[in-house]
């Protein structure tokens, strides 16, 4: 069964699919078994896509049906499969759709994100979930005055914050660490990936029981190099004032 790549994208109450542009990449214990130029990206939730891939750009002898299907009310039935490859098995780690709903799904195949243990959009890898090509992360300077507080505890103030917007989020306060009380913090294990900004680490506050409330991406990706070193807060769990006015 042949992938028919849609042209406009395919539309069926939430969930659209549309082919995408860049070279994308899987790999498992060090073994490539997946590479394609024509991804599909399915907005199966409409906060970021998924990856699809014609099943003629998988290596399929790694992949081996369960004998049981699973089911989807917006894209129909697909085949499970274990993923076998750098010398490592992973049950129910892929989906095959021979018939679909959607017409482009027909002939493809779709991973578990943490079944796959690194992504390549073209030669650059890729956390947390696929990226959407409709968000844009902007990263601005300002000389606006931003203070963020815990109970009346003052924790960091700037009058050179960054400011990201990012698109479907609220804007976010990132402040010079010689602004920040880093001596009222205590530095966290957590560690979380994000697709545009990359690798964070966090902290909590002393003698506090809300858990991490700060984080800062000390390597950030290329795109978001504005952002190295600079120190944001959980605006739910502070309270952060910007020209002297409570943040939403």
């Amino acid at each position: 069964m042949t992938t028919t790549i849609p042209r406009t994208p395919e539309v069926r109450g939430r969930v659209r699919v549309e082919q995408g542009a860049k070279r994308i990449r899987g790999f498992v214990g060090g073994e490539l078994i997946v590479e394609t130029f024509r991804p599909l990206l399915v907005w199966e939730k409409p906060y970021y896509p998924t990856y699809y891939f014609p099943a003629a750009d998988v290596l399929t002898n790694l992949l081996a049906p369960e004998g049981r299907t699973s089911h989807s009310p917006s894209r129909g039935d697909a085949e499970v499969m274990t993923l076998t490859a750098g010398g490592v098995s992973r049950s129910g780690a892929a989906l095959r759709y021979d018939r679909s709903p959607f017409e482009s799904l027909w002939g493809t195949v779709r991973f578990e994100w943490d079944a796959v243990d690194a992504w390549f959009e073209e030669d650059e890898q890729v956390f947390t979930h696929a990226r959407d090509p409709y968000t844009r992360v902007d990263i601005l300077p300002s000389s606006r005055h931003v203070r963020v507080e815990a109970d009346g505890l003052v924790l960091a103030e700037t009058l050179k914050p960054t400011l990201v917007f990012e698109t479907r989020l609220p804007a976010r306060y990132y402040l010079p660490k010689t602004d920040v009380r880093m001596d009222l913090l205590n530095s966290k294990d957590t560690v979380t990936h994000c697709p545009y900004k990359g690798e964070a680490e966090y902290w909590s506050l002393r003698h506090d029981d809300r858990g991490d409330i700060a984080w800062s991406y000390r390597t950030p990706l290329p795109e978001s190099q504005k952002l190295a070193g600079l120190v944001a807060f959980y605006p739910e769990k502070v309270d952060i004032y910007v020209d002297e006015v409570l943040a939403s």
